[in-house]
């Protein structure tokens, strides 16, 4: 089963093993990480992944498969919620093969984005 409890450091169970989790106690650095990924998402949005910041995309998809986005998503309206998850959908579904062999594609970021996800 999957454990759910606050962070602090304890251990928890997930599901297959046991690991100790590390919470990000700076509560400012914790917003300043929580804005770069909604401004990616929404007010800084470019419609083409190899414009937006190679940062904030690595950000992105680490965010999601640690599974905090929701909690980076909380503080949204509605409206701004639904975009930013649509636009975490579109990148969800991009193929990294094809995104890595376009010119000026970061090669190892999109290898390191289909080991995540396939």
């Amino acid at each position: 089963a999957v454990v759910s409890t606050q962070s602090t450091g304890e251990k928890q169970n997930f599901v297959v093993f046991d690991m100790t989790t590390h919470p990000l106690l700076d509560q400012t650095q914790k917003q300043m990480v929580i804005k770069k990924i909604q401004d990616t998402l929404l007010s800084r949005w470019v419609n083409d992944p190899q414009r937006i910041d190679k940062r904030a995309l690595a950000l992105v998809y680490l965010a999601h498969a640690s599974e905090v986005l929701e909690h980076a998503f909380a503080s949204l309206s509605d409206e701004d919620y639904d975009l930013a998850m649509k636009r975490v959908r579109e990148l969800l579904d991009l193929d990294p093969d094809q995104e890595a062999a376009k010119d000026g594609a970061d090669e190892l970021m999109w290898a390191v984005v289909a080991s995540f996800f396939k």
